[in-house]
């Protein structure tokens, strides 16, 4: 399995203290060292408490991945999409955590999601409601 990031050297874009830090924090300092991560095929997302959405591209190129993890007994648990979407997760926070990695010209977006949580401002706070689905 691909390591989350590049290496240990990614720093906060234009970062910001949100809501929901506390869950970014566990995320990040989880995933820093690079963690050994396990694919959960049969997730229990419904006692899950949140979930993280941790995009990586190419710094303005093309997006290299979308990943999901769940809290579980040891660290986080990777799991795929349709299982969030399958459970209703949808977007937590109004504001992502940013990272970029200069020496290796990356950028990372991590997202926390929950089971139907009440958010208002977002229109787009479903994972099952692709970006690329939306008219305007």
């Amino acid at each position: 399995m691909a390591p989350l990031f590049c290496c240990t050297s990614i720093t906060p874009y234009r970062p910001k203290t949100l809501t929901h830090e506390r869950l970014f924090k566990e995320f990040m300092s989880w995933a820093s060292p690079n963690p050994d991560i396990d694919l959960d095929t049969s997730p229990a997302l419904d006692s899950a408490p949140f979930a993280v959405q941790l995009a990586r591209q190419v710094n303005y190129g093309p997006l290299e991945s979308r990943r999901y993890f769940t809290p579980g007994d040891a660290g986080f648990v990777e799991v795929g999409e349709k299982a969030l979407v399958d459970a209703n997760f949808k977007k937590l926070n109004s504001c992502v955590n940013n990272f970029r990695c200069g020496a290796h010209n990356r950028f990372f977006e991590v997202n926390v999601y929950q089971l139907d949580p009440v958010n208002t401002h977002h229109w787009r706070s479903d994972v099952a409601w692709p970006g690329t689905e939306i008219d305007l």
